[in-house]
């Protein structure tokens, strides 16, 4: 399923919240903290349509349960290494395809700052 080339459709996940032990300061890393995962698989989703077959499609309920099982088990420094380990694990699942994500620390420790901090990443998106 899927090709590396543009994307023209993309089964699109957001809201996946993921406890991890990522962080700089040390206390992060030990008792660990929420983390908002929104991502995008692209390909040729037409074949899916058409055919109403998810084998021809990408199973996202495969994705969201290993990447609750990595969030349980990485201990990491930054938000750059999640990220890449989130698509290392969703090519492994779905090869290399495009995809997209951005990953948001929900509440980042910085004093007077209610906001959210995140990467945005991507591989073999246009």
């Amino acid at each position: 399923m899927g090709s590396a080339a543009a994307p023209c459709d993309a089964i699109h996940v957001q809201g996946l919240r993921l406890w991890a032990h990522v962080g700089v300061l040390d206390h992060e890393r030990l008792l660990g903290q929420w983390f908002e995962l929104e991502f995008w698989l692209g390909g040729d989703l037409s074949q899916a349509a058409a055919g109403d077959d998810l084998s021809t499609s990408y199973d996202y309920v495969t994705a969201i349960e290993a990447l609750r099982q990595l969030s349980r088990t990485l201990v990491c420094q930054t938000l750059e290494h999640f990220s890449d380990r989130v698509l290392t694990t969703l090519e492994g699942l779905y090869g290399p395809i495009p995809i997209r994500l951005e990953l948001r620390k929900c509440h980042a420790p910085i004093a007077g700052f209610d906001g959210t901090v995140s990467v945005c990443r991507q591989r073999r998106w246009p």
